[in-house]
């Protein structure tokens, strides 16, 4: 059963403010005493396994010939710096994921954004000021963090990997998050306009706070594919399938534009047309969409479609076993992360690289459509 806030001591200290030098020594021991950071999970009081890790198949993608000779530019470093994404596309086979596992901690502080306990440290979100606070009017007798760095950052990150440890948080504690209403997701100008309706129609009511002494902290390692985050992320994906009334239909594509990192289809409006008219597609933006357009849109998509990017997020959460995503792919900038989702999931995963245009790149939608009859029907 949850601990919810209600239940929780937060002692609002009426003045009465708590003066910590932790991020000062932290700088001190690592800068001028060369001393390397330990993590938090080293210096954890108790360690116990949520879910365990388990040995999975990784099939290849779907695409065309000589697609991959077209990459001038890979960027898995971003995720999975230990294979590399051409190798993913082609299948790797066997893949073991780790367990989801807990970290009780006791007497933590969280400064600017950061967790300190000793000369453990973990950064979760940029600091906001060059010399970190040394006065904490937060005090927890028990919390549990569920965000991470990637998902203070990637909308993404945070709609696939944040949200589905936000149950674990709640079952440990009050949950946690350095996100403040006014910046969530801020890299993202869709992640700050669609989190706050995601939070509402999930149920998700965290406390934020940027300073704060938790008594005892639980944080969690929640980051591999097992099957437990698997059936978790199906369950917020129907969750939010359970605010719309939907039929299945050929498919969805998420219009990008120009939020976020720069990678720009120069043909992105008249692909989404031309699929709407020879497949039936529909054509979603989420920058001028709010939450229950975007869920209805693409809830029932047999096959989702846009390019590399967060905002397939929106449409791979309510993506169906069976169903496929094509990912548009830059030829400078090829990422593989949304096939593990979609391996996991039971799912198929496609792609097409562009050809460089200028500061942008093009997609072909005869390969397009090439590409979509190699998928199973």
């Amino acid at each position: 059963m949850g601990i919810y806030m209600s239940e929780v001591n937060i002692v609002m200290s009426d003045g009465q403010t708590k003066w910590s030098l932790a991020a000062y020594k932290h700088i001190f021991k690592t800068r001028l005493a060369r001393k390397q950071a330990l993590t938090l999970q080293s210096v954890a009081a108790k360690t116990w396994e949520i879910a365990p890790g388990e040995i999975a198949i990784a099939p290849p993608a779907f695409y065309l010939p000589d697609q991959l000779d077209r990459v001038t530019g890979w960027a898995g470093d971003l995720f999975y710096p230990f294979e590399h994404p051409r190798r993913t596309m082609e299948g790797v086979g066997e893949v073991q994921h780790g367990p989801t596992r807990a970290y009780l901690l006791k007497d933590v502080w969280l400064i600017d954004g950061a967790l300190y306990k000793g000369n453990a440290k973990s950064a979760l979100s940029p600091r906001s000021k060059w010399l970190p606070r040394i006065r904490v009017e937060n005090e927890i007798d028990r919390g549990a963090m569920y965000c991470t760095s990637g998902g203070n950052k990637w909308f993404g990150s945070w709609l696939m990997d944040d949200c589905i440890t936000y149950p674990l948080a709640c079952n440990e504690g009050i949950p946690v998050t350095t996100a403040q209403s006014a910046n969530l997701v801020s890299t993202s100008r869709t992640g700050i306009l669609h989190a706050p309706g995601y939070e509402q129609w999930l149920g998700m009511k965290p406390f934020r706070v940027r300073d704060a002494f938790f008594r005892e902290l639980v944080i969690f390692d929640d980051l591999c594919q097992n099957r437990n985050k698997h059936l978790r992320f199906r369950a917020m994906g129907e969750k939010l399938l359970s605010h719309v009334e939907y039929n299945e239909h050929p498919g969805v594509f998420i219009l990008r534009g120009g939020t976020g990192e720069l990678r720009l289809l120069r043909n992105e409006l008249e692909l989404a047309e031309y699929l709407r008219v020879r497949r039936g597609f529909r054509v979603i933006d989420p920058a001028k969409s709010d939450v229950p357009t975007i869920v209805a849109a693409c809830a029932g998509a047999r096959t989702v479609i846009g390019i590399e990017g967060s905002h397939l997020i929106h449409g791979v959460n309510v993506l169906q076993p069976g169903g496929s995503l094509l990912v548009l792919q830059p030829p400078n900038r090829f990422l593989c992360f949304f096939k593990y989702l979609t391996d996991r999931d039971h799912q198929n995963f496609a792609f097409v690289v562009g050809s460089p245009d200028g500061d942008g790149f093009r997609i072909d939608p005869e390969e397009v459509e090439r590409t979509l009859d190699l998928l199973p029907s």
